[in-house]
C-alpha cells in the first residue's frame, strides 16, 4: 500500500487525535486491573470479588458504547468524543478527592470508568468516515492501535501504586487526559457528508439482520480476549507464580503491547488477502494458546510467551473485524461500532470474571480458559460457514474494491 495515497485520503489529524483520545481512554478503563492487588490487598478481597473488579468497566464501558454509537449518529462523532472525555474526567477526579474505601465503592468507580470505554465507539466511526473502502482496514487499525493504551495502565500503574499509593494513581491520570482532551478539541474533525441520523427503532432493525450478530459475535472473541486478558492478567501473575504488582504489571504490560501493536497490520493484512482469511488464521492460532495456557506453564517467562502468541492473535483478529465492518455496513456505522464494541466488552467481562470465578470454585484458571479457547474455535466454524455468502452477495467483486 502506498502510504502517500493513504494519507491524501482522509484526514491526517483527525486520524491521529481518535488514535490518542482511544488511547488514553482505554488507560484508563482498565487500570482496576493493574492496580487490583494493591486494592484487593487493602479491602481485603477474595478471588471472585477480584474478578468481578476488573470485569465490571469492560462490561460497563460494553453497554455503553451503545449509548456513544448513538450519540455519534445524532450528534457527531467529535461532539460524542468530547462529551466522554469531560464525563471520564469528572468520575476520575472525584474518585480521586473522595477516595475509594470499600468493595462497593470500587465497583462504582468501575461503572464510570466505563465511559472510557465507550471510546471505542467514538473514535472508530470519527476515523473511519474520511476514508474510502480500499483503506479502512489501515485507517481503524491505525485508530484502534489505541487498544495500546491498557499496555500503559499495566506499565506505570503498579510502579506509580508503590510510590504515591493507588489511589493517588487516579489523579495521575487526569494529566494525560486532560492533554489529549485539549489536543482532541484542536485536531479533531467531523467528515463532510455524514449519513443522516436514524431513529432508534431503525438502529435496532440493524439486530434483525444476521451478519450484525456475526460481527458481534466474532468480536466478542477477539476483543473480548484481548481486553479480558489486559484487565487480569497483573492478578493472574501475582496469583499463579508470586509476582509482585510491578513485575507482573511488566509481564502484563509485554502481552498487551503486542495486542495492541499489531491491531494496524491485522486490518492492513486483512486489505491485503481479505478480513476473512486473516480471521480464520488467528482463531486457530488464539484458540492453540488459550489451550495451552489453561494447562499452567511451570515458569512464569513460559506463560508470559503463550499469552503474547495469544495476544498477538486477539489483537490482529481485532483489526481484521473491523476491515469487515463498514464494507458491510458503512452508512451504520456509527451504531454497528456501537453494537459490535459492545459485544467485545461483553466477551472481555465474561473472560475476566470467568477467571476468577474459575480460581474461586476450582483453585485453577484452567476452566476459564478452556471455555474462551472453544469460543475461539466455534468463531473459527462461524467465519466458516459465512465466507461463501459474504463474497457473493455484499462483498462481491462488482460491489467493492475492497478484499473481503
Amino acid at each position: 500500500m502506498d502510504m502517500k495515497i493513504f494519507l491524501k485520503s482522509g484526514h491526517t489529524p483527525t486520524l491521529l487525535a481518535s488514535f490518542l483520545y482511544f488511547d488514553i481512554s482505554f488507560m484508563v478503563w482498565v487500570m482496576l486491573g493493574p492496580l487490583g492487588v494493591n486494592i484487593a490487598n487493602d479491602l481485603h478481597l477474595d478471588h471472585l470479588q477480584k474478578g468481578l473488579m476488573v470485569a465490571t468497566p469492560v462490561l460497563s464501558g460494553a453497554l455503553l458504547r451503545i449509548v456513544m454509537g448513538l450519540l455519534v449518529d445524532h450528534l457527531s462523532p467529535r461532539k460524542a468524543g468530547i462529551i466522554g472525555q469531560i464525563l471520564v474526567l469528572t468520575g476520575l477526579g472525584f474518585a480521586w478527592i473522595h477516595g475509594i474505601h470499600s468493595y462497593q465503592e470500587v465497583l462504582t468507580l468501575g461503572i464510570l470508568l466505563g465511559v472510557a470505554g465507550a471510546s471505542f465507539a467514538a473514535a472508530l466511526p470519527l476515523a473511519s468516515r474520511w476514508y474510502p473502502p480500499a483503506y479502512q482496514g489501515t485507517a481503524m487499525g491505525i485508530a484502534g492501535a489505541g487498544n495500546s493504551g491498557t499496555a500503559l495502565a499495566a506499565l506505570f500503574a503498579p510502579g506509580l501504586a508503590a510510590l504515591f499509593g493507588w489511589n493517588n494513581v487516579f489523579g495521575l491520570a487526569l494529566i494525560p487526559l486532560a492533554m489529549v482532551f485539549v489536543l482532541f478539541i484542536v485536531l479533531a474533525r467531523d467528515a463532510p457528508n455524514p449519513p443522516p441520523p436514524k431513529t432508534l427503532t431503525q438502529y435496532l432493525a440493524v439486530l434483525k439482520d444476521q451478519d450484525a450478530w456475526w460481527f458481534m459475535f466474532f468480536y466478542s472473541v477477539t476483543f473480548g480476549g484481548f481486553v479480558g486478558l489486559a484487565s487480569s492478567l497483573v492478578i493472574y501473575f501475582n496469583t499463579q507464580y508470586g509476582l509482585d504488582p510491578k513485575t507482573a504489571g511488566l509481564f502484563t504490560a509485554a502481552c498487551v503491547f503486542a495486542g495492541s501493536l499489531v491491531r494496524p497490520l491485522g486490518g492492513n493484512v486483512a486489505d491485503r488477502v481479505g478480513g476473512v482469511k486473516t480471521l480464520t488464521v488467528m482463531y486457530g492460532i488464539a484458540a492453540l494458546s488459550l489451550f495451552v495456557v489453561s494447562f499452567g506453564p511451570v515458569h512464569a517467562w513460559m506463560a508470559l510467551i503463550v499469552f503474547v502468541i495469544a495476544m498477538l492473535a486477539l489483537g490482529m483478529g481485532n483489526g481484521a473485524v473491523f476491515q469487515l465492518v463498514p464494507q458491510r455496513f458503512r452508512k451504520e456505522i456509527g451504531v454497528m461500532t456501537g453494537l459490535v464494541g459492545m459485544a467485545g466488552g461483553v466477551g472481555g467481562f465474561y473472560l475476566a470474571s470467568s477467571l476468577g470465578y474459575s480460581r474461586q470454585m476450582t483453585g485453577s484458571y484452567q476452566t476459564g480458559f478452556l471455555i474462551f479457547a472453544t469460543l475461539a474455535l466455534l468463531a473459527l466454524a462461524g467465519i466458516s460457514r459465512v465466507k461463501s455468502r459474504w463474497r457473493t452477495t455484499w462483498g462481491a467483486s462488482h460491489l467493492t474494491d475492497a478484499r473481503i
